[in-house]
């Protein structure tokens, strides 16, 4: 599924990241990459989703969230 499908307050792993080079070394360097969990906290009517990672909250937007592919943590 992707992120911008996801549920608030549920944890994921990232399975998969469909994005441009720059964006996905970007995330990357924020610590988002396949198998990192991440914990939902709020996802706006406009699309962006806030999300908890490695310690750090973060807000990415529309086309971003439906580039990270997930599955639901255990």
């Amino acid at each position: 599924m992707q992120l911008a499908e996801c549920r608030k307050d549920t944890s994921y792993i990232v399975q998969k990241m469909s994005l441009g080079l720059e964006t996905n070394r970007r995330l990357q360097a924020l610590g988002v990459t396949k198998g990192t969990k991440i914990t939902v906290l709020n996802r706006k009517k406009s699309g962006s989703v806030i999300f908890f990672v490695r310690g750090s909250r973060l807000a990415i937007g529309k086309e971003i969230a439906q580039a990270l592919e997930v599955k639901e943590s255990e």
